[in-house]
């Protein structure tokens, strides 16, 4: 071969490599699709979340104006969830940009996110992982499918209906174990819960949205910018969590000037600090017809109707009575299911805290000490017989059963701020105990109020 014909073909094998690598990190030519579901009519839940419906629709619109082939899917159950998601896997092709964008419940268990159908039936802690869907696996699987970037945008760190019925459960949402490539951006911190409430519109997709539009930025950028937006808005009350591991160049948005809002500087001026001891008005108990229509109820009243004996619907009606804050239809089941089974430890627990609620603080004390006595590691009995004691102005008892509760659950929003009015009350600061259960449950001063304790000094 002479050197010419050598020299030509080195030159054109180099043209060629050069071609096949292509520019080294970038995704702007990719194929771009999304899955958006909006979860707003959990049965379980006493209203329905108006702002899901809502902010995925808007977030749909979006994402279709940045190139998007969406698919949007409203209140899925399991089934048509798991059928949802197969078929938004089987539509990845190698090199893709996969979003998903989920609006509704979710829980954490053994460390994972779990995102829940509007059907879960979640009475336990196994029974998350048989119900709701692991974030973790779905990234996974988008990841296998072929996806060269994959985000995951969830809005659902809100206090679900589920948590206090294993009140060992952890607040908020995991940490996602995500695969390389990928953006996944939480509207709370890890194991912290937005507070609760019935708008039609979002503070954290509003800022999401936003944010989206603004011309030249990357995507990571653009979720940064959305954690400050809501960061700013909220005075620190409410920090979304950002997890990047994009090693390549994608916009939202490109590179054209689009319409847009401002940007995170431009956020709403921070609301002003509540005076340290405004007592928050407690939630009304709900109407005896609402109760009889919620679903979950008819559904155990039923099955009670048929077997009086059926201790476990009995227990888990009363469960629900007592979320709701029908104390005196909770203490019914709970009576009934200790005639039947008199060394139910939680069912003691349970009846303890409702009568706390009411104020026969004896009463609760006698439930405490009996459940303790039958199961002496009951966190949750170590909880509820400090909220007795704190009733009873017994603060020494009282802090020490919330440590001993937190302990056994560091995550216990419920131990830590009574454990902080505890000593708030005995002399001391309690802010740290205070903050912390706040920024994990900004309705924890709400739900203290129901019980006629306030962070205000008597």
């Amino acid at each position: 071969m002479s050197l010419l014909m050598r020299t030509a073909m080195i030159s054109l094998l180099a043209s060629l490599l050069a071609l096949s690598s292509g520019p080294p990190s970038r995704a702007a030519d990719a194929a771009k699709l999304a899955l958006v579901i909006g979860n707003a009519r959990y049965p379980d839940n006493e209203f329905v979340l108006n702002d899901v419906a809502n902010d995925s629709l808007d977030v749909t619109e979006e994402l279709k104006r940045e190139g998007f082939v969406v698919d949007r899917q409203s209140n899925l159950t399991g089934d048509t969830m798991r059928q949802t998601l197969d078929r938004f896997y089987a539509r990845i092709d190698r090199g893709a940009v996969a979003l998903i964008f989920f609006d509704g419940f979710a829980i954490q268990s053994n460390r994972q996110t779990y995102l829940l159908p509007v059907d879960a039936q979640i009475w336990t802690e196994p029974d998350v992982a048989r119900d709701g869907f692991s974030l973790d696996s779905i990234l996974a699987e988008m990841n296998t499918r072929g996806a060269a970037i994959k985000i995951a945008l969830i809005d659902a760190s809100r206090r679900n209906p589920f948590e206090r019925r294993f009140r060992r459960y952890s607040a908020g949402l995991a940490p996602a174990i995500a695969p390389s490539n990928s953006l996944v951006l939480y509207s709370a911190a890890l194991g912290a819960v937005a507070a609760s409430g019935k708008p039609d519109h979002g503070l954290f997709v509003a800022e999401l949205l936003r944010e989206m539009r603004a011309p030249n930025i990357g995507a990571e950028q653009a979720l940064a910018n959305t954690k400050n937006g809501v960061v700013a808005a909220t005075n620190r009350e409410q920090v979304p969590w950002l997890s990047s591991s994009l090693t390549t160049e994608f916009s939202f948005a490109g590179s054209v000037p689009r319409p847009a809002g401002g940007k995170a500087s431009d956020a709403s001026p921070a609301k002003p600090q509540k005076p340290a001891c405004e007592a928050p008005q407690a939630e009304p108990a709900p109407s005896t017809d609402v109760l009889a229509r919620d679903p979950v109820i008819a559904d155990l009243s039923r099955k009670i109707a048929a077997n009086a004996n059926d201790v476990i619907s009995r227990y888990k009606r009363g469960q629900v009575y007592a979320i709701k804050r029908a104390y005196a239809l909770a203490r019914q089941d709970f009576d009934a299911v200790i005639r039947l089974a008199p060394g139910d430890a939680q069912a003691l627990n349970n009846r303890c805290w409702v009568r706390a609620a009411t104020g026969d603080l004896q009463g609760a004390l006698a439930d405490c000490n009996l459940a303790l006595q039958i199961d002496p590691g009951l966190s949750d009995a170590l909880d509820s017989r400090g909220l007795v004691n704190l009733g009873l102005g017994r603060t020494a008892e009282a802090i020490k059963d919330y440590t001993d509760a937190i302990q056994r659950n560091p995550r216990s929003s419920s131990s830590l701020f009574g454990r902080g009015i505890a000593v708030r009350r005995s002399g001391g600061d309690g802010a740290t105990d205070i903050a912390q259960a706040k920024s994990m449950n900004p309705d924890i001063a709400k739900e203290f109020a129901g019980y006629g304790v306030t962070e205000c000094v008597p």
